[in-house]
C-alpha cells in the first residue's frame, strides 16, 4: 500500500533515472496531460521529490507533474532498450533518451506550474520521511485538529504527511492507544509518542525493499496487527480485531488487550 516510505523510494528511483535528462516524449490519459505535453517535451527534469503521499517531478519549463498513488497507483522505470510491460491503467508516460517512467492506476494526477503545485501542497503537515521534520509544528497541528478518533488523526495529512492505513494501525499498537480514542483525551505526551513513533517507522522503512514494523523481515512476520484480524497478537496472543472507522471508512486493526478502550 503506497504510503510515505513508498513515495520516498519512488521519488529516489525516478530521480536517479530522470534528473538532468531531457524529456523527449510525454503522453497521458487525461486532456490536461495531453495539453501540457508540448510544453514538457524538450524540458529538463530538474528534480523529483516527495512530500507525504505525493510525488512531484519539476522541470525547467516551470511545470511540474504531481501524482497521488491512492491505494493502487505505482511508478515504474524502464531503461532504454529494456522490454516494457505497462501493467494496469497508464496515466502518464515520461520518456528520455536514457529511460522511460510510467505511472499507472494513480487516481490523482496533475500538471501545472511549479508554483501552483507547491501551493496545492502547502496545507500538508511536515513530511515524515523528510530529512528535516518540524516536530513542534506536528504537535501543534495534532492538538488543533478536530477528528472523531485518533485513527483519523494519524492519517490526517494536514497533521503529518505520509502515514496511511498500515502505519496508522501499527503506530497505535506500538504506543498502546485504542484507535477509537477521542483525540481530545490525548495528553501532550501521547501526541509526542504518536508523532515520534510515526516518524521513526517511516524513516526506518524509507530505504528498505520491504516494509517491516516488527524488525522481522520473514514473510508474514513484518507487521504487528495490520491485516491480521483473528490471528493472535504477537505480544499477548489475544485475537486481533478490526473495524471500518472514519468519515471515509478505512479498515483499522488493533489488539483489544494491548490497546484497551479508554474509560
Amino acid at each position: 500500500m503506497p504510503e510515505g516510505d513508498t513515495l520516498f523510494q519512488a521519488a529516489h528511483r525516478l530521480g536517479r533515472a530522470l534528473t538532468g535528462q531531457t524529456l523527449t516524449a510525454v503522453s497521458g490519459a487525461s486532456p490536461r496531460i495531453r495539453s501540457a505535453a508540448g510544453r514538457l517535451q524538450g524540458a529538463t527534469v530538474e528534480q523529483v521529490r516527495s512530500h507525504g503521499k505525493h510525488l512531484v517531478i519539476d522541470t525547467s519549463a516551470g511545470l511540474s507533474v504531481r501524482t497521488h498513488l491512492g491505494m493502487t497507483g505505482g511508478w515504474a522505470v524502464y531503461l532504454a532498450g529494456s522490454r516494457r510491460r505497462f501493467g494496469g491503467s497508464v496515466r502518464i508516460v515520461l520518456q528520455t533518451e536514457r529511460a522511460t517512467a510510467v505511472c499507472t492506476a494513480a487516481p490523482d494526477i496533475d500538471v501545472d506550474s511549479t508554483s501552483m503545485i507547491d501551493l496545492a501542497l502547502a496545507d500538508l503537515g511536515p513530511d515524515l520521511t523528510g530529512d528535516t521534520f518540524d516536530t513542534g509544528d506536528a504537535r501543534r497541528r495534532m492538538a488543533e485538529r478536530r477528528q472523531r478518533t485518533v485513527a483519523e488523526l494519524i492519517t490526517d495529512q494536514t497533521v503529518m504527511a505520509g502515514a496511511g492505513n498500515v502505519y496508522k494501525s501499527e503506530v497505535l499498537f506500538l504506543v498502546g492507544i485504542h484507535p477509537e480514542t477521542d483525540p481530545a483525551h490525548l495528553t501532550d505526551d501521547d501526541r509526542g509518542r504518536l508523532i515520534d513513533r510515526s516518524r521513526a517507522l517511516l524513516l526506518l522503512n524509507r530505504d528498505r525493499p520491504r516494509r517491516s514494523t516488527t524488525g522481522n523481515h520473514g514473510r508474514g512476520r513484518e507487521l504487528w496487527v495490520y491485516g491480521r484480524v483473528g490471528k493472535p497478537c504477537r505480544r499477548c496472543r489475544h485475537a486481533i480485531e478490526s473495524a471500518w472507522l472514519g468519515d471515509v471508512e478505512r479498515i483499522t486493526y488493533w489488539c483489544p488487550d494491548c490497546q484497551p478502550r479508554a474509560t
